[in-house]
């Protein structure tokens, strides 16, 4: 008898199906209608996102994704369709991998749907989101639970949380970037995160460690599941890998929606002050995104540089999400293979 494959789920953000006004309204309305993600009463979520946010904000998402738009579908769905495909060829036939949506399609129940009834011994699932934070990693584990309570029988599971600190991502970023440093030189660094409300910071901290500041300058147990202790982690790493000087860059956060106090500094604000500071020439990384995005392509690709321009600026550079990075493949194969508790794939990982 065949040994039963492993089933890998990998799962990203998600996307619309076409960049049609419609279409972007109504991924907007799911994915903002998640608990996690906006963390306020239903009926006032409700009336919040349908009545204000999706009606008003689609038309202006929906020409960002015309400007993104590949020909083959969403950059983001895109590269992981291409993510999947080298996964499975990197991790070969005793596995079997798979691309599913925390939003929109391929939807988490629709491709879990096509592992249930082929015995494995194991799924291991990979949210694609290097830092934790409840309203990415956290509602993704929650879907896939949701999901998979609905089983008679229940393989085991193996659920990743983060991989901020994982070498071969560190690396992939490392290897991108030098790429665009070789080009320089550059006056500032930038490493711009997505943001997100201080309030779900403040609940997620551990004996009310969290004080949105210091606190953050140092990684450690008391923090470990905060998602800017992580954020300035991840740089702290990126830079020592990359060389770069303390003095030379910034961290900051972007995305900010409505009017509550969101984690700072905030990027748009940042980059109007660094024209006056004398520094022209700023190369940009987005370390919470894997694949290329509206986030990074267009927020912060276009609308930023545009911004830093307006301010006096000369010189402005995105460095690319990892996408199909070879680095990235075999990041997520080594964590793959490391949650796989067949003896076999353990000592292969540590060969690697």
């Amino acid at each position: 008898m065949a040994k039963p494959k492993i089933g890998v789920l990998i799962i990203n953000l998600g996307t619309p199906d076409s960049p049609s006004v419609a279409n972007v309204r109504k991924y907007l309305r799911e994915f903002l209608m998640d608990k996690r993600v906006i963390d306020i009463p239903f009926w006032r979520r409700f009336l919040l996102i349908n009545f204000i946010i999706a009606p008003f904000r689609a038309p202006q998402s929906a020409k960002g994704y015309r400007e993104l738009w590949m020909p083959q579908g969403s950059p983001l769905k895109v590269y992981g369709q291409g993510l999947e495909v080298l996964l499975q060829i990197a991790l070969g036939n005793d596995f079997e991998v798979k691309l599913a949506m925390r939003y929109q399609s391929p939807s988490i129940k629709s491709v879990l749907s096509q592992f249930k009834d082929k015995g494995f011994k194991q799924l291991i699932m990979v949210p694609l989101y290097p830092q934790y934070a409840s309203s990415s990693s956290g509602s993704t584990m929650e879907e896939v639970m949701n999901v998979l309570k609905g089983w008679e029988v229940i393989p085991q599971i193996k659920m990743v949380s983060q991989f901020f600190d994982h070498l071969l991502f560190i690396k992939s970023f490392v290897e991108i970037g030098k790429k665009y440093m070789a080009q320089g030189p550059y006056d500032h660094y930038l490493f711009s995160y997505h943001g997100l409300p201080e309030h779900q910071i403040s609940k997620s901290s551990c004996d009310h460690y969290c004080r949105l500041g210091d606190c953050c300058s140092v990684y450690s147990s008391k923090n470990q599941y905060c998602y800017r202790a992580q954020c300035f982690e991840t740089t702290r790493l990126l830079v020592k890998a990359l060389g770069i000087k303390k003095e030379d860059y910034t961290v900051c956060f972007q995305s900010r929606l409505g009017k509550a106090p969101w984690i700072k500094p905030y990027t748009d604000e940042v980059i109007k002050q660094l024209p006056g500071r004398g520094i022209k020439k700023v190369l940009v990384f987005s370390p919470a995104f894997v694949s290329d995005c509206l986030e990074t392509t267009i927020e912060i690709g276009v609308e930023y540089k545009k911004l830093f321009l307006e301010h006096g600026g000369e010189h402005w550079q995105l460095v690319e999400s990892l996408n199909v990075h070879p680095t990235w493949v075999e990041c997520l194969k080594q964590l793959v293979m490391c949650h796989c508790e067949e003896p076999k794939a353990t000592k292969q990982s540590l060969n690697l």
